[in-house]
C-alpha cells in the first residue's frame, strides 16, 4: 500500500482545516468539527485530527469501513433499511460547526451485486439529515468539505498506478507547493473575477452544444453563479442551480459515473418540460433508471463548468470529486440530477421558506448525482433582451468581451 510522504499529508490536513472549512477561512478555537473518514484514509485522518486539536477546536469522529456497508445491504431487512435515528441525528447536527469527509474507497465497486432498490430505500430514510444540514448551512452556521485519499482500488479503476494516482492528487490540490493555501487563495481570486462578470449578465437561458448534445437550461429568477469556496478540495467548478422547469433537449456524458458502489457508462439523457423523458446507458442502465425514479431525481439541481486554466486534473480518477473538476484539454461540464444548492440564490437564503424554494424552481431531492462530460463544447447565454452572448469555448470562460 502506497502512503504519501509526511509533507504531502501535513499540507493536505492544513488545506482542509485551515482553509477549506469556514469557506476559505478555516476553523476557529472551540469550533466542533465532525471528521468522517473511510478507513484506508487513516494516515490523513490522523493529521487532520491533530490539526483540529492544534487549532483549539473539538473533533468528533466517525470511521467508515465498506465491509460493514456491504454486509448491511446484503442482510438488512426492510424495517432495518427504513430505520433512521432521528433524535441522535438531530442532536449531532445541532452540535457541530463543521463537517469534513475523507473519501477512500478500498473497492469502488463493492456494492455492484447489491439490488439498487435496497440502496435507494435506505437513502430515503436519511432525507431529514439533508434537510437539517441545508437549513443550518443556509443560516451560515455550518461549513463542510470533502477530499480524496487515494487507494489501490481507485487507482486500478482509473487505470494508473497508486503512485501516479497520488501524484495527480498532490498536483490538483497544490500539496507539492511550499504554501498550498496561498495558491488556493490566488485561485479563489481569479475564479471570483469570472463569477462577478457572469453575475452581471441578465441571463434568461443557457445553451450548451457538444458531441450528441443540444441542451437548453432556464436560468431562473434570483439566481447567481458560485464556486471555489472550499466545499470540495479540489474545486475549480463554476456552477449554478437553475430553474429545473426550463430544461429542454439532450446531453451525452462520456465520463463513467461511479455511484452506489457501481459504475454506469455512456449516459444519455433527454429532457422535456424540465424532466428526464429518456435515459440510456451503455453499461448499468438499470441502475441509472432506478436512480431517476427517486423523487426529484429526474430533474436537474446543478449546471457546472470547469476552466482548464485553473484545473490541473488531467487524468480520469474514477471518483466524482475529482472527475467533476477535470481540466484536461476541454475542461468539463456536469449536470447534477437531484437537489439544488440554495447558495445559488441571489437573495437572503435565511428568509426563504420551503414553499418559496419550490416556487422558484429550486429542486428538492434526497439525490444529488453529478454526471460529467469532457468533450469540447460551446456555451452561450440568451439575455433577457434576447441578445446572445458566448461565455465558454475550448475549455475556458470567455470573459474578454464581457
Amino acid at each position: 500500500m502506497f502512503v504519501p510522504d509526511e509533507k504531502i499529508l501535513k499540507n493536505y490536513a492544513s488545506v482542509m482545516v485551515d482553509f477549506a472549512l469556514g469557506g476559505g477561512f478555516g476553523i476557529k478555537e472551540r469550533d466542533v468539527v465532525y471528521l468522517q473518514f473511510d478507513l484506508p484514509a487513516l494516515p490523513l485522518a490522523l493529521k487532520v485530527y491533530l490539526r483540529i486539536l492544534e487549532k483549539g477546536a473539538h473533533p468528533l469522529l466517525k470511521i467508515n469501513e465498506e465491509s460493514f456497508s456491504k454486509i448491511f445491504y446484503e442482510f438488512a431487512q426492510s424495517h432495518q433499511l427504513d430505520f433512521f435515528p432521528k433524535d441522535y441525528s438531530k442532536a449531532l447536527i445541532k452540535t457541530i460547526d463543521h463537517r469534513i469527509y475523507l473519501i477512500a474507497d478500498r473497492d469502488p465497486l463493492h456494492l455492484k451485486k447489491i439490488s439498487p432498490a435496497k440502496i435507494f430505500q435506505a437513502q430515503k430514510a436519511s432525507k431529514l439529515v439533508k434537510k437539517w444540514l441545508f437549513a443550518k448551512e443556509d443560516k451560515g452556521e455550518l461549513t463542510w468539505s470533502l477530499c480524496l485519499y487515494g487507494t489501490e482500488g481507485m487507482a486500478k479503476e482509473a487505470g494508473i498506478s497508486e503512485k501516479a494516482y497520488w501524484r495527480q492528487i498532490a498536483t490538483a490540490c497544490f500539496l507539492d507547493k511550499a504554501d498550498p493555501i496561498k495558491k488556493w487563495r490566488l485561485i479563489f481570486q481569479d475564479v471570483r473575477k469570472i463569477i462577478e462578470k457572469l453575475n452581471k449578465l441578465p441571463i434568461d437561458k443557457i445553451h450548451l452544444t457538444a458531441k450528441n448534445t443540444d441542451l437548453w437550461i432556464k436560468y431562473g429568477e434570483k439566481r447567481k453563479f458560485v464556486g471555489v469556496d472550499g466545499r470540495n478540495i479540489p474545486s475549480f467548478e463554476i456552477f449554478t442551480s437553475p430553474d429545473w422547469r426550463g430544461t429542454e433537449g439532450h446531453i451525452y456524458f462520456d465520463f463513467p459515473l461511479y455511484r452506489f458502489g457501481n459504475i454506469i457508462q455512456g449516459i444519455y439523457l433527454e429532457f422535456k418540460n424540465g424532466k428526464v423523458i429518456k435515459a440510456k446507458a451503455d453499461k448499468n442502465e438499470k441502475l441509472l433508471l432506478e436512480m431517476i425514479k427517486q423523487k426529484g431525481a429526474n430533474k436537474i439541481g446543478e449546471f457546472s463548468l470547469t476552466d482548464i486554466r485553473f484545473s490541473k486534473i488531467t487524468k480520469f480518477m474514477a471518483n466524482t470529486l475529482f472527475d467533476e473538476n477535470f481540466g484536461g484539454k476541454h475542461g468539463n461540464t456536469h449536470l447534477a440530477l437531484g437537489s439544488s444548492y440554495h447558495d445559488c440564490f441571489s437573495g437572503n437564503q435565511r428568509s426563504v421558506s420551503s414553499k418559496e424554494w419550490r416556487a422558484m424552481g429550486f429542486n428538492d431531492s434526497v439525490e444529488h448525482t453529478d454526471i460529467i462530460a469532457t468533450t469540447d463544447r460551446k456555451v452561450e447565454v440568451i439575455l433577457k433582451n434576447r441578445e446572445k452572448q458566448l461565455i465558454y469555448r475550448k475549455g475556458q470562460f470567455v470573459i474578454d468581451k464581457f
